[in-house]
């Protein structure tokens, strides 16, 4: 997006946007609206414009721009080219996963069930490492990571509900808020979904 764009989507989003007040009040819902134009004019992918790192509006996101609406709600006028960048965060670090599915991804050739399982440990452990790190570890960071997980999953074709199975399993309480994990628990959360991943079909 460049600058006109970002100028011109913020004087859409200002209107939209409540006053500090009515932010601390009650900050989830009074954000609804610009979290509905949002997805509404860009797809449902911008419903994560304020998943911010920690405790923020959403807990365990990665947008380091928005902290939460009762800290970063000030003046529409203010506030609306703060939106507009968390989205672009937000964007960037999807594009950023998408390159890293592909990069991670089983040669095409190979049969899911029959990958060697070093592509699935691999991925897991990259994929693990970098959310940890993009997160900060904090409240609630393990939430998004299962999802990056199942999405990579889904991205290489397996089915979303079986997906959410190897990844439950795999994961299954090892993480927590607040504590990176270490080598030895990354490892075996990725051993683990590798096998998952092997036992399909």
């Amino acid at each position: 997006m460049d600058d006109d764009g970002a100028e011109e989507l913020g004087s859409l989003v200002a209107p939209l946007l409540p006053c500090a007040e009515v932010a601390r009040e009650g900050p989830w819902p009074s954000l609804d609206p610009v979290t509905e134009f949002l997805a509404g004019r860009y797809g449902r992918w911008a419903c994560g414009w304020n998943w911010s790192v920690g405790e923020g509006d959403v807990d365990g996101g990665v947008v380091q721009v928005w902290c939460c609406s009762s800290d970063s709600v000030a003046t529409p006028d203010a506030t609306a080219p703060l939106v507009v960048e968390a989205l672009q965060e937000w964007r960037g670090w999807l594009e950023d996963l998408a390159e890293r599915f592909a990069a991670l991804a089983p040669p095409e050739n190979t049969a899911v069930s029959s990958a060697g399982l070093w592509y699935w440990e691999r991925a897991c452990t990259r994929l693990v490492t970098v959310v940890a790190d993009r997160t900060q570890a904090e409240s609630g960071w393990y939430g998004h990571c299962m999802q990056v997980l199942r999405w990579f999953l889904a991205r290489n074709g397996i089915d979303e509900g079986q997906a959410e199975e190897i990844v439950e399993n795999a994961v299954g309480g090892r993480f927590g808020s607040w504590i990176a994990p270490d080598v030895s628990v990354i490892d075996a959360v990725s051993s683990r979904l590798a096998r998952g991943v092997g036992g399909i079909g």
